[in-house]
């Protein structure tokens, strides 16, 4: 057989089969992105996250949260957590901002479609001296999705189970992680009903800290104006009533649509954001 040939086979059995993943230096950075196809933690120079005064109405959860990311970055027991609830309000800059207030932990995003190798990345992860946070933003599971057992797995399951210098925050527009209209399928044609709709809602039941999101109320949208309005130096007259018609341009209030309000406030006061 030919160099040439066996070269060409050395390369398929290397694409079938890749090299073990390096050990990353985990002191370049405090986040890394989870990378699959080849296995890599890559570094993040810089987190794009807000600051933890910026997020105003959401205090319960705020509280809630950092709490338990301490008691984990301290060594004592903490949960894994589900921020669920309406969108823009605040979830994963919490978890963001919560990262950068407790400190000397690293933050590691890992995609949902990636969550099938979550337990190479756990084995990664086992018996390092640092303290993981690992962070999936808008989970949710879709029709014959069956990402969710391996979530379910590491999470709660299995015999080796959730590392110890590891905790798992998702954030999500939905509480039980399933669309409504699948749970009522299950309910409705299952061959054993309630125990097909208790496997798909089990996955929440791993998450011990359940923090909701609702809208926020009018009162709470401006106070976010007029807190990144502060935080800006920006003194704008009659900024209630554009806020007002701002938000009903866009059908909704939130933390996002607030910061949306003030990004166009301040673009045309010629103020650096």
């Amino acid at each position: 057989m030919s160099k040439k040939a066996l070269k060409r086979i050395a390369d398929a059995l290397e694409r079938i089969s890749p090299a073990p993943m390096a050990t990353p230096d985990f002191g370049l950075a405090s986040a890394f992105v989870w990378e699959t196809e080849p296995d890599a933690l890559r570094p993040v120079a810089k987190v794009n996250g807000v600051a933890m005064a910026r997020l105003v109405g959401i205090n319960r959860s705020r509280d809630t949260l950092l709490a338990n990311t301490t008691q984990f970055a301290k060594g004592l027991p903490a949960n894994n957590a589900l921020l669920w609830g309406a969108r823009g309000m605040g979830k994963s800059s919490l978890v963001k901002a919560v990262h950068a207030e407790v400190g000397g932990l690293k933050l590691v995003e890992i995609q949902r479609e990636d969550i099938p190798s979550i337990g190479r990345l756990m084995n990664h992860l086992r018996g390092r001296k640092e303290r993981f946070v690992l962070f999936c933003d808008d989970l949710s599971f879709d029709h014959d999705d069956s990402h969710y057992k391996s979530l379910k797995a590491i999470l709660d399951g299995g015999i080796e189970g959730r590392p110890a210098n590891v905790i798992f925050y998702a954030t999500s527009n939905r509480r039980h992680l399933m669309p409504r209209d699948m749970i009522d399928n299950e309910r409705q044609n299952g061959i054993n009903p309630s125990e097909a709709v208790e496997e798909k809602v089990s996955l929440s039941d791993r998450f011990g800290l359940w923090l909701g999101f609702h809208p926020c109320t009018q009162d709470e949208y401006l106070e976010m104006i007029a807190g990144y309005c502060a935080e800006l130096g920006l003194q704008p007259d009659n900024v209630r009533a554009e806020a007002i018609e701002w938000q009903q341009t866009r059908g909704g209030r939130s933390g996002r649509v607030a910061w949306q309000f003030v990004t166009d406030l301040a673009g045309r006061m010629g103020a650096a954001g």
